[in-house]
């Protein structure tokens, strides 16, 4: 296995050259976040990642985290590692200087997860769970819970987790049996939650529990949930830590993959109840929860490209390194990496990952957009742009991680279906990707249902107009071949999106039956705009003879190599919409035997 270095050249071609982040500093509260700044940041993310959470990563998959008596002990190095993760000052980048935090962009919060995802995906997790959990508090919970939680939060200190998963009840949260009851000022807590990741362990003082339950005498349904922040220990008047809550972890799961995150049974209220805090409002506890959930939606993606990233690398300092074969040109014995499949698998993961990771910075951006714009105008924009983008963000680049991780094995040959080489983990790892924090049909129906039909094509063809304006942009005569295949695999989008609006009526199971498809065809598309984009870039960079020519012609071939070799998949994927879709909306349960 390689050693994990920090794309930090890709990186900034995204955030500076390709999307413009400097953009952000004219907004008065990211005025201080210079292009200086923001490269000082992300290099020093970078070598953080490499020299502390890296080393770490293969150690902690095979000793995994254990559960015992109430407790759980994780892979020796990681308490220490959080530590100085906390004492750095790494989950505060973006958050409010109100509580601790520095002001930075979102965006930059993202650009470092990349880094923690692809260095140690299971220990990324925690700190990632944490700021979903700020979130849910900074938008919905009281002054006084937050003066509470949020500076330990933020620094660190406490780390969140988020409680949803029943047994019974997976995705479908319409009839959770964990119950809260008023007490006085506080609600008690009395149920089991599965599935709770970084449910309990030794890095922290404190874990902030946000669980969603329903009140004792709520209606049933969605409508009747609540959420509340329930802490490991009862927090005193003063900040202090005080007596323990009714709350413990059972056991952990034996899992595929990200073996060092403990993924935890949590039972709350054996005795008296777990004491809560009511978030929001009595039966807003899932509109609560969806920003939690909408920032995890991000950061999964994220950890898409975190571990393409790692297995790209892995299988590349292999292919240099494996000597087998000989050159088809010189007839010389050589390494792997002068094999024509070879060179196909890698910039096949190469530029996937690329693609993924312009998607997942480029709705970070529209995130801190729609947040903090002075625009009206531009706020609502990207408001429309960044719920179109989430579910694309979160489940394209998780169904592409598991294809680039396996590729990464198919190029070590034999040796990757061998643990100790340490890629075989990435594979593993991936697989979760695709179904946590809603499954990938969970994300296909929501672009579908409520992004595009319910949207009445609004923000679809908003986005249509913008790879409109690329191509309007783009100077004639470049890149024609690439400008004619996105134009036409652009156009069959347009034409998926109308046929889905004019015909969601026609079944009840159409929309359902399509989804997946549609997604897919829009993810790839998508690659492609950035692609087309970043070429544009890079054909700049070299008529100017500026920066390093190298990396810039580099990213004009893994433009062509993604329109030429990747983008008809999305041909593939308009057809089994368009003319699919009445086959699936035949399907039944009595189709299968």
């Amino acid at each position: 296995m390689a050693d994990y270095r920090a794309p930090i050249d890709e990186v900034s071609f995204v955030i500076n050259d390709l999307l413009n982040i400097s953009q952000l500093n004219s907004i008065p509260e990211f005025a201080e976040a210079t292009p200086e700044l923001v490269e000082a940041v992300v290099e020093e993310a970078g070598k953080f990642a490499a020299d502390v959470f890296a080393p770490l990563n293969r150690p902690g998959d095979i000793a995994h985290s254990h559960a015992k008596d109430g407790a759980v002990k994780t892979p020796a190095g990681f308490k220490e590692a959080y530590k100085l993760f906390s004492e750095n000052g790494w989950l505060s980048l973006a958050q409010p200087p109100q509580y601790g935090g520095q002001g930075l962009p979102f965006t930059v919060h993202m650009v470092a997860s990349e880094f923690w995802c692809a260095s140690n995906m299971a220990l990324s997790i925690c700190p990632m769970l944490s700021a979903g959990a700020i979130d849910a508090l900074l938008a919905h919970a009281s002054d006084e819970l937050k003066d509470r939680y949020l500076p330990k939060l933020i620094s660190s200190e406490w780390t969140g987790t988020m409680n949803l998963t029943e047994s019974h009840a997976g995705s479908d949260l319409s009839n959770l049996k964990t119950k809260a009851r008023p007490d006085g000022a506080h609600y008690r807590i009395k149920g089991q939650k599965i599935f709770i990741t970084w449910g309990e362990h030794d890095m922290a003082d404190n874990i902030v529990h946000i669980v969603l339950a329903p009140l004792e005498d709520a209606p049933a349904g969605v409508k009747g949930l609540s959420l509340f922040a329930v802490p490991k220990f009862l927090v005193n008047e003063d900040g202090s830590l005080g007596e323990r809550n009714d709350l413990r972890v059972v056991s952990t799961e034996h899992k595929l993959g990200i073996n060092a995150s403990p993924t935890c049974v949590m039972s709350f209220g054996e005795d008296e109840g777990a004491i809560g805090h009511m978030i929001g409002k009595p039966g807003q506890g899932l509109a609560c929860m969806f920003t939690l959930m909408n920032h995890a939606r991000l950061e999964v993606g994220l950890e898409g490209v975190g571990l393409s990233e790692r297995a790209y690398q892995d299988a590349l300092a292999y292919a240099r390194e494996r000597v087998q074969g000989r050159d088809p040109v010189t007839g010389e014995s050589t390494t792997i990496i002068g094999h024509p499949d070879v060179q196909r698998m890698l910039m096949q993961m190469k530029s996937l990952t690329g693609a993924m990771r312009c998607l997942c910075t480029d709705n970070a951006l529209s995130h801190d957009l729609r947040k903090h714009s002075q625009d009206q105008d531009e706020q609502k924009f990207h408001q429309n742009r960044f719920a179109l983008l989430t579910p694309i963000t979160k489940a394209w680049c998780t169904e592409l991680v598991n294809e680039v991780t396996s590729l990464g094995v198919q190029i070590h040959g034999g040796m990757g279906f061998i643990e100790e080489t340490g890629v075989a983990q990435h594979y593993r790892d991936a697989r979760i990707t695709a179904i946590y924090e809603g499954t990938n049909g969970i994300q296909a129906n929501d672009l579908v249902g409520r992004k595009l039909v319910r949207n009445q094509g609004h923000g679809m063809r908003a986005m249509l107009a913008e790879f409109d304006q690329t191509l309007a942009t783009l100077p004639v005569g470049e890149h024609e071949l690439m400008r004619q295949r996105f134009t036409s695999a652009k156009d069959d989008l347009s034409e998926s999106a109308e046929f889905i609006l004019q015909h969601a009526d026609d079944s009840p199971k159409l929309m359902g039956a399509v989804a997946f498809n549609f997604l897919m065809q829009m993810g790839y598309v998508l690659g492609a705009w950035y692609h087309l984009r970043s070429a544009g870039v890079a054909s700049e960079k070299l008529a100017a003879g500026e920066g390093n020519q190298a990396f810039y012609e580099n990213k004009v071939t893994a433009a062509e190599f993604y329109i030429t070799q990747l983008l008809p998949r999305a041909a593939a994927h308009q057809q089994a919409v368009i003319h699919g879709a009445e086959i699936g909306s035949r399907l039944g349960a009595d189709s299968f035997y």
